[in-house]
């Protein structure tokens, strides 16, 4: 069949529970026909093409029948779009003729082939009737708002019959649905037709002596759901089973989806065990923290394996003495499916792109096929494992697409997402071949979490380029953020989004440290005697640290140069300062950064060849991941933490160097780049341009020429920071904020003070 469907109070009318049973019922069948004929503009109709929920069409008439595409590539179907081309008189001449009356108003909305005007029903007179005619146009009022001038004997009936001749359908097999009375062309072409439920009277009034028109009683996609029964276009036995059942429930009411598991796996003589996981800055047990209780829950996560689909253990324990009711569910990666989904696609496409380097991005669309199925996976995961209503929580780009895929299959379920990475701009994200869709699939959660406001900002920016939104809520970012102090500072975030009736809360959750990790390695005997002996090798000399993992976005080739340039500046400084500069490989198979690796090399080699004296080297260089305990001997040592990523979601290492300074009352400084999340929330450290040469050499300098008071004073700030906003404050304040912003979703919502105030308490 062909189903030709007006858009407004029709295909998007009707309740949840229709739309999705509808939306399902198109999908699944290849040989439904789904033909969009709306008065609305082809600009406004794209952003329903950016909605993974709604089907896409293969045609689309738009304009009021005056523009027709192909619902793929949206380019002119000809030749029934040069058809219409030569019967219009141009914009300017309509609007030209009919300036001079002043009942009616343009209407300021996407538009071609016609002109739109808001009116009233007695502004429509027997002048601008006589204008129209004179210009050889139409004339169309519905609604008793909107007026329309159309190219003559076009509207959205006929150019549905040209399109039903020009595909040589046959027009028993066309069903038209409609509300209002711009719809009624459609129904005397001679096609079977359903006014749906509160349909404009006028259009009820005009079909009703038509046999093939069946008046419905549901609105929306209810009433074409009736239609598809009452006129048998899937056969006798109706419609209900042809639309896929739900998702059965799973037991969890709360759900992760982490790319990482619960714990490790590694293989030991050839046998498979699992180890506790060594987590960096604590994340994943605070996230297991939820199910210490008793809690019932499931961990969603990838695993490898190559062996026999069968063979595969989906569900597996975690911790049954501590986490007696959560469940891994692993999803089963391929080896060939992991290095195209994460290393090769992820880190190639994504990762660069979120970090304003898109000149680097490797965009190919069959590496993206295979990220969507792979999101694809967890969402059936995820759907399975999930209770009803559920709240379930994704982590990271990784898995943009599952909110998509997880909607459609389980609307019950609340879907809350923390952006682990940077968020870009739109001039930045735009770049991006297929952001469309992943907005797209992002606007089917609940509640979005980023680090800062100002990426919070960004993703309002993007979204609002796919679809049309109004931002219903806003707060401001101060105190607890930077607003004009560092370059990701913002005044006034953007908290709640509505986009047609679906409200989204979003908000600021800066990853907090797991301090009592820093503490125990502080506590240690044998991190002490490693401090004493680092004390004795230095003596004499002032630290400056450097602890960054391998990759373009860190800017540790500019460091290096801002480093050479200040000790040609400052001789003083020569044989009485080193750079300690910890460079952390990247993943095995990461190739892409086997040249900056060469160049950091040399860079290290020509500074150390031409300032290096005897018993003194400027820059000592390690190229491989440190140990925690390690790391925090260095971090008690440094007398300046030199941070300076070009782009950065948060930077979890100067949050560590600061906690480690504050615990043994320190006075080490923390020189940060203002590019980094973390500068929008620590106040104390020195903010730095990591891109301007001079001022990465200067603010190195000021904070190693600083007063011990002065130090004291800055680190006792970010301390401050640090100790009360930790990796607890930050899972325990999503949750609270997902919890809070789904309750006033569907109640009466509070003012976003009084909501922020009670969240707070519940957090403390």
């Amino acid at each position: 069949m062909l189903l030709a469907t007006d858009l407004d109070g029709t295909f998007l009318g009707g309740d949840l529970g229709s739309r999705i049973k509808l939306y399902q019922l198109v999908s699944a069948h290849p040989e439904i026909d789904l033909v969009f004929v709306t008065g609305r503009g082809l600009e406004s109709v794209m952003p329903l093409l950016s909605d993974p929920a709604i089907p896409r069409p293969r045609y689309i008439i738009c304009d009021v029948g005056c523009t027709v595409v192909d619902g793929e590539t949206l380019q002119p179907l000809h030749p029934l779009q040069g058809d219409i081309d030569r019967l219009w008189p141009g914009e300017h001449s309509i609007e030209q003729a009919l300036a001079h009356i002043d009942e009616i108003q343009r209407q300021a909305v996407p538009q071609e082939h016609r002109c739109s005007y808001f009116c009233e029903p007695e502004a429509v007179s027997s002048e601008i009737a006589a204008i129209v005619e004179g210009l050889d146009c139409d004339l169309l009022y519905s609604a008793g708002r909107y007026l329309d001038v159309l190219p003559r004997g076009v509207n959205k009936g006929r150019t549905l019959t040209a399109l039903v001749e020009h595909l040589g359908i046959d027009r028993e097999r066309v069903l038209v649905a409609g509300d209002t009375l711009n719809d009624l062309s459609m129904y005397h072409q001679g096609f079977k037709g359903v006014c749906v439920g509160e349909s404009e009277q006028a259009l009820l009034d005009g079909t009703r002596e038509l046999p093939l028109v069946l008046h419905a009683g549901q609105p929306g996609c209810g009433g074409i759901l009736e239609a598809i029964s009452y006129f048998a276009y899937l056969g006798p036995v109706g419609i209900d089973v042809e639309v896929r059942d739900d998702c059965e429930s799973g037991k969890s009411d709360l759900v992760i989806v982490y790319h990482r598991l619960p714990y490790e796996e590694v293989v030991e003589s050839g046998v498979a065990v699992r180890r506790r996981p060594k987590s960096p800055n604590g994340i994943i047990p605070t996230l297991l923290s939820f199910f210490a209780d008793g809690r019932a829950g499931s961990w969603v996560a990838w695993s490898l394996h190559d062996g026999n689909p069968q063979d595969f253990e989906v569900h597996t324990e975690v911790d049954r003495d501590t986490y007696p009711n959560l469940s891994a569910a692993r999803v089963p990666l391929t080896t060939q499916d992991m290095e195209i989904f994460y290393k090769q696609f992820s880190k190639e496409a994504f990762w660069p792109t979120l970090h304003t380097f898109w000149e680097r991005a490797s965009f190919q669309e069959d590496h993206w096929q295979i990220y969507v199925e792979v999101n694809r996976q967890f969402a059936e995961c995820t759907a399975a494992e999930a209770a009803e209503n559920a709240t379930v929580w994704i982590h990271d780009y990784n898995l943009w697409m599952v909110p998509a895929f997880l909607r459609e299959l389980r609307p019950d379920l609340t879907i809350a997402f923390f952006h682990h990475t940077y968020f870009p701009s739109a001039d930045v994200f735009n770049v991006l071949p297929w952001r469309r869709e992943i907005v797209g699939s992002l606007l089917q959660c609940d509640y979005i979490g980023f680090h800062i406001p100002r990426q919070a900002e960004n993703f309002v920016d993007v979204a609002r380029g796919v679809t049309p939104l109004e931002v219903v809520e806003r707060m401001n970012c101060a105190p607890r953020f930077f607003t004009y102090g560092c370059a990701v500072g913002l005044d006034v975030m953007s908290t709640r989004i509505r986009i047609n009736d679906r409200y989204i809360g979003l908000g600021a959750h800066p990853v907090g440290l797991d301090l009592k990790r820093v503490e125990r390695v502080l506590q240690d005997t044998g991190a002490q005697q490693r401090m004493e002996r680092l004390r004795r090798e230095l003596q004499g000399q002032r630290l400056v640290l450097s602890v960054e993992r391998l990759d373009f976005t860190k800017g540790i080739v500019e460091k290096l140069e801002a480093f050479e340039r200040l000790l040609l500046e400052h001789p003083e400084l020569v044989e009485k300062v080193t750079l300690i500069m910890v460079c952390v490989p990247a993943a095995d198979g990461m190739t892409i950064y086997e040249e900056l690796q060469l160049q950091i090399e040399q860079t290290v080699g020509r500074i150390n060849g031409r300032l290096a004296t005897v018993g003194w080297t400027p820059v000592q260089f390690f190229f491989r991941a440190l140990p925690f305990e390690e790391l925090v001997t260095y971090y008690a040592m440094a007398d300046v933490m030199w941070i300076t990523p070009l782009r950065d979601g948060l930077n979890l290492v100067a949050k560590e160097y600061i906690a480690t300074q504050g615990m043994i009352a320190g006075c080490g400084v923390l020189v940060l780049s203002e590019f980094a999340g973390a500068a929008a929330e620590l106040r104390g450290a020195v903010l730095a341009n990591p891109h301007d040469p001079r001022e990465l050499a200067d603010s190195c300098y000021l904070a190693l020429s600083m007063s011990r008071d002065e130090a004291r004073s800055r680190l006792a700030e970010a301390f401050h920071v640090v100790r009360h906003y930790d990796i607890n404050y930050w899972a325990q304040d999503f949750l609270a904020s997902v919890a809070m912003y789904d309750a006033s979703s569907t109640g009466t919502v509070e003012s976003l003070q009084q909501a922020r105030d009670k969240q707070a308490r519940r957090v403390a």
